[in-house]
């Protein structure tokens, strides 16, 4: 038997009369914020270069996708196998190149190749035929507009260098302070989102994950933080009762070390 079989084994018995309360109680729904939260530790896990952190994490979310498989398998719906020739026949289809004899030159013939397969696949089902369909909605919205920037790029709708995309970002920043000098609560809403949306875009032509970058300049901003709670009771301060320029001082102060340290 090999471990992931042994896997399906152990999720069925849990699962069994005699099994595990717990797990017998636990539904599709039960388990969805399970399910993100091991997502992303195996994004945090990718993040810290550790193979073991992320052959663990990787576990934890295939112990999702069993125990999801499982639960389906119990009411007669579908089970682990349904699964994986699901995915199996997926792959072969949207890789022509590899598995038919379809050509390409590169990488990006490749993704054009895809999306083409993937949306003749949803008229098929009859669920339309949009470059945009397939993206979930609760998708974070960084994440997101990557995503639709992607798809349509793959069908020519795409700027064609970065200056034009960084003028871009400038004009919606311009657009941004009009907003505000008008004071327009409802434009300023809609500029901001349009320069967030042009600032991930930028981030797409310069081979940047918005999302990531986003969250270093938190972990980041949370470090040099606390750094300054750790360090005000030194001098005989709180926080609260310090001035901005004291705590300035000690933000420049862990930046200076972590330049040095880089």
């Amino acid at each position: 038997m090999s471990s992931f079989d042994e896997l399906i084994t152990i999720i069925k018995i849990l699962q069994a009369p005699g099994g595990c309360p717990w797990d017998r109680e636990q539904t599709h729904k039960s388990l969805k914020p399970y399910f993100l939260e091991e997502v992303y530790e195996a994004l945090e896990a990718i993040d810290s270069g550790s193979d073991d952190h992320l052959a663990e994490e990787l576990g934890d979310v295939m112990l999702q996708v069993v125990f999801h498989a499982e639960i389906a398998s119990r009411e007669g719906r579908f089970d682990i196998e349904d699964v994986t020739k699901g995915i199996v026949d997926k792959l072969k289809r949207r890789h022509p190149h590899v598995f038919a004899d379809a050509t390409v030159e590169n990488s990006k013939e490749v993704l054009r190749n895809w999306e083409a397969i993937k949306r003749r696949e949803k008229r098929e089902k009859k669920k339309g035929g949009s470059v945009l369909d397939g993206l979930p909605k609760g998708l974070p919205a960084l994440i997101k507009a990557r995503r639709i920037q992607e798809k349509v790029s793959r069908v020519g709708f795409d700027w064609e260098r970065t200056e034009e995309v960084m003028l871009k970002v400038e004009e919606e920043l311009r657009e941004l302070k009009e907003a505000r000098d008008n004071n327009d609560p409802a434009a300023v809403e809609e500029e901001l989102g349009d320069l967030l949306f042009a600032v991930a875009n930028l981030a797409r032509f310069v081979s940047v994950c918005p999302e990531d970058a986003l969250r270093k300049t938190i972990d980041k901003f949370q470090r040099r933080f606390m750094y300054i709670e750790r360090e005000l009771p030194k001098r005989g301060k709180k926080l609260g009762e310090t001035s901005l320029e004291e705590m300035d001082e000690l933000w420049e102060e862990i930046k200076t070390k972590e330049r040095k340290q880089d």
